[in-house]
């Protein structure tokens, strides 16, 4: 049987996890210590892809706004780290090609923002607020709750706008044993980091008094093939109006921005020890 390319890498990659506790490690001292230098930042959706909005902002023009100023401050702050932007346009870039950015520059993290959304009033807006943030994790849909679900589905949704979306996702039968098995060892590689990652940003969102909603996992594309530590935060709720003007204003933008950089440098301050 024909493997595809990605069974193939998953398939190498578990040999190589497989035969590691058998390697000899007795150069140790000659490798470099590990150390992050290339993080990507992918603002959310954008061109065609963008119809979630609220009163006076699209997520899409949140996003990109926001990714832009994490990856400044990072650069002016952070100046031994490379940033690596999925888009710095009103353009739709596919999933698979803004995870695939991150692997063919072998980036040490993929950082994804986003703008959270719920069903509305009659009014066209939602009382609720707060951040999440997600991990990618394999899941049964009868045991998340519908909210995670509904995140999910809108998330993943822009993989319809993708011309060739049947072969670009293809790769691994999630009704196959061998594969999931396989592809599982790939993810819990990361799995571990990203959670840490995750974690740190919650923990700066709550500091400033933003409601937090906690750290997830769910079986978002944008992730699902990433070689590294990759979240996908959500830095608020648009249909909110409190949250969207917030988020509008410079002094959210700046504030969610600095909350970000905070939490990755608290990361790379631990994973780099």
């Amino acid at each position: 049987m024909k493997l595809k390319p990605l069974k193939r890498f998953i398939i190498a990659f578990a040999a190589v996890m497989l035969l590691l506790p058998f390697s000899s490690f007795s150069n140790n001292s000659n490798i470099p210590p590990y150390r992050i230098k290339t993080i990507v930042i992918d603002a959310g959706h954008g061109g065609e892809d963008g119809a979630t909005r609220g009163a006076i902002a699209k997520e899409k023009e949140l996003a990109l706004q926001v990714a832009l100023r994490l990856g400044k401050a990072i650069e002016d702050s952070m100046p031994d780290v490379k940033v690596v932007y999925t888009r710095t346009s009103d353009v739709f870039v596919p999933l698979y090609e803004r995870v695939g950015l991150a692997n063919q520059v072998k980036a040490d993290l993929f950082i994804s923002i986003h703008c959270n959304d719920m069903p509305k009033n009659f009014k066209g807006r939602s009382s609720t607020k707060g951040v999440e943030t997600f991990v990618s994790g394999f899941h049964r849909l009868d045991e998340q709750n519908k909210a995670i679900k509904d995140i999910a589905t809108r998330e993943n949704e822009s993989i319809l706008l993708e011309k060739d979306y049947k072969n670009n996702y293809d790769g691994y039968d999630p009704n196959d044993p061998e594969s999931m098995i396989i592809f599982s060892l790939m993810k819990n590689a990361f799995r571990e980091q990203s959670i840490k990652l995750a974690s740190f940003m919650q923990n700066e969102y709550v500091k400033v008094g933003r409601i937090d909603r906690g750290v997830k996992e769910k079986g978002l594309a944008v992730l699902a093939r990433a070689g590294m530590p990759a979240v996908l935060t959500e830095i608020g709720f648009v249909c909110n109006k409190e949250e969207e003007e917030y988020m509008v204003s410079e002094y959210g933008q700046n504030e969610i921005v600095n909350c970000l950089l905070k939490a990755i440098q608290g990361y790379k301050k631990q994973v780099e020890l």
